[in-house]
C-alpha cells in the first residue's frame, strides 16, 4: 500500500492492489445502490455502454489491467487523526477498519466494477486476479467535494451535479449535524411529505446547497451545469474554508423563518392558506438562499473578503433571532397579519412567463429586501411588492 497526504484539501490518498474478489465483497452493497450514494447513477444500459462494457468484460478475462477504481470515505476527526499515526502500515485492515471501509463509496468506476462484476460470473478464476484501488479519505465533506471537483481529473469537470452526486449521502449527513433546527429530512429511502416546518426533501437541500454557491435562482440540477463560469465559481467557493458554514448558517436562518411564519394557520384549504406554505414552495426557498448568499458572500465575480463574509452573516442572525422573536410574542392572528399572504397569492397569480422562473425572481426580490433592511419591517407587503 502506498499513501500520499494532499494539504490542500487535508485528505490522504491510499492506492493498494487487492483480488477483485476481495474488491467486489468490499464494494457490493455500494453497487447494489448505485455507488453506495443517493443519487449515483448505476450502470449504464445503453446499447453502446452495453457493447463497451462487453467488450471490457472480454479483456478482463484475457488478463487486461484496468485503470484504478476510486472509492471515498468520510471518517470522524477522531479516528482521521487515528489514521494519521498509523498511515504507513503496509495492512489497509489496520489502517482503516472494516466496517469504515464497507462505508466507501465508488467515486470512480461504476461502469468497470459492473464489469468486473460480470466477468467473475462468467469465469470465476477472474476473482483471484489483482486489480488497483485508491480510497481518498476526508473527515469534511467539503474537502472531498472539492478534491473531487478539481483533482479527480486534473481539470473542472463539465457536469457539477453529477459530482456533487457522489456525495449526495455523506452532504446530506453534514448538513443534518450542522443544522440543529431541521426537522425530517426525505430521501427515496425513507420518502414522507413536508406537515410542519423544517422539513425537506433531500433533493430540495441538494439544489439549495448549489443554489446558494452559484448565487442563481435558476438551478436545474438534473441537467449538466454547462456554464463554465458557474462551474469555477463554485469550486473557488469551496476553496474558502469558511463556505460550507456559511451555508449551514443560512439554512439555519432559512429554518428558523419557517417555524416562525408557520405560527399562522387560516384554517382554509387554500394554497397559502397557512404561514408554513410560503417555504413549502421550493422556488421560496431558492429565493431566499440566494437573497442571502448574495447579500453575505456577494455576487458571483464579486465576492467579499472572509471577515465581511462573517460580519455579514452575523448580522442575518441577529436580525432573524429579532424577527422571530418579535412573531413569538404575537398571537397567531397577528402573526398573519404580518405574513401578507392575501398579497403575495395575488402577485403569485399574475403568472409571468414561465411559472417556475417568475416564482423564484419573486421572491428573490422579495428576500432581497427584507434583508436589506435587515428583517426590519412593519409587515411582508413591501417585500412581496417587490418585483
Amino acid at each position: 500500500m502506498t499513501s500520499l497526504f494532499d494539504s490542500r484539501t487535508d485528505c490522504f490518498s491510499l492506492m493498494r492492489s487487492m483480488t477483485v474478489g476481495d474488491y467486489i465483497s468490499l464494494i457490493k452493497e455500494a453497487h447494489a445502490s448505485k455507488g453506495g450514494i443517493k443519487g449515483q447513477r448505476d450502470a449504464l444500459k445503453t446499447t453502446s455502454a452495453k457493447r463497451i462494457r462487453d467488450r471490457m468484460v472480454s479483456d478482463i478475462r484475457q488478463g487486461a489491467v484496468l485503470p484504478p477504481v476510486v472509492l471515498g470515505l468520510i471518517l470522524t476527526a477522531q479516528r482521521f487523526e487515528n489514521l494519521s499515526t498509523r498511515i504507513d502500515s503496509q495492512d489497509l485492515d489496520q489502517v482503516v477498519a472494516k466496517d469504515e471501509l464497507e462505508k466507501s463509496a465508488i467515486i470512480d468506476g461504476m461502469q468497470r466494477t459492473t464489469a468486473l462484476m460480470e466477468a467473475v460470473e462468467i469465469d470465476s478464476a477472474v476473482a483471484s486476479r489483482e486489480m488497483r484501488v485508491e480510497f481518498w479519505i476526508a473527515k469534511k465533506i467539503d474537502n472531498l467535494i472539492y478534491r473531487m471537483l478539481v483533482l479527480n481529473t486534473g481539470q473542472v469537470p463539465w457536469t457539477l451535479s453529477r459530482q456533487l452526486a457522489v456525495v449526495y449521502a455523506p452532504l446530506l449527513s453534514a448538513i443534518n449535524d450542522n443544522v440543529s433546527e431541521l426537522g425530517r429530512i426525505f430521501t427515496p429511502e425513507e420518502p414522507g411529505r413536508r406537515v410542519q416546518s423544517g422539513e425537506f426533501g433531500a433533493d430540495s437541500l441538494i439544489e439549495l446547497y448549489i443554489a446558494f454557491s452559484l448565487r442563481k435562482t435558476n438551478v436545474d440540477t438534473k441537467e449538466a451545469l454547462s456554464d463554465e463560469f458557474s462551474r469555477l465559481d463554485f469550486v473557488e467557493n469551496l476553496a474558502d474554508g469558511s463556505f460550507q458554514n456559511l451555508f449551514y448558517k443560512s439554512l439555519s436562518i432559512m429554518v428558523s423563518l419557517d417555524k416562525s411564519f408557520s405560527r399562522y394557520d387560516s384554517g382554509k384549504k387554500n394554497k397559502l392558506g397557512k404561514g408554513r406554505n410560503i417555504f413549502d414552495s421550493q422556488p421560496a426557498r431558492i429565493g431566499f438562499i440566494v437573497a442571502l448568499g448574495q447579500y453575505v458572500i456577494g455576487r458571483p465575480a464579486m465576492e467579499r473578503e472572509p471577515d465581511i463574509k462573517l460580519k455579514r452573516i452575523e448580522e442575518m442572525q441577529v436580525g432573524v433571532h429579532s424577527l422571530c422573536a418579535k412573531l413569538e410574542a404575537l398571537d397567531a392572528e397577528e402573526v398573519g397579519s404580518f405574513l401578507k399572504l392575501d398579497v403575495l397569492s395575488e402577485v403569485l397569480d399574475k403568472r409571468v412567463g414561465q411559472v417556475g422562473r417568475y416564482e423564484r425572481a419573486v421572491f428573490s426580490e422579495a428576500f432581497s429586501v427584507l434583508i436589506q433592511e435587515g428583517f426590519v419591517v412593519p409587515s411582508l407587503e413591501p417585500c412581496w411588492r417587490a418585483n
